[in-house]
């Protein structure tokens, strides 16, 4: 699965690790102890995410591409 919805990432010194935030999927978020290992972990959180709202009928929103902040 290509990944195709934004992805926020920013380094967390609290957690000591990097933390991938997917502002599209509420409540979507990883981690990993390398910026590698925080995206691999987001695809798998991304894939997961997507199973459980099909699985309970919901939507699943299309990725938008880049979101605008204010």
């Amino acid at each position: 699965m290509s990944i195709k919805y934004e992805l926020i990432i920013y380094w967390s010194e609290e957690d000591q690790s990097f933390i991938v935030e997917v502002p599209e999927l509420s409540g979507c978020m990883a981690d990993g102890n390398t910026y590698e290992q925080a995206l691999a972990n987001a695809q798998k959180v991304i894939e997961e995410w997507i199973a459980t709202a099909q699985a309970l009928n919901r939507p699943v929103p299309e990725p938008r591409g880049r979101l605008m902040y204010a």
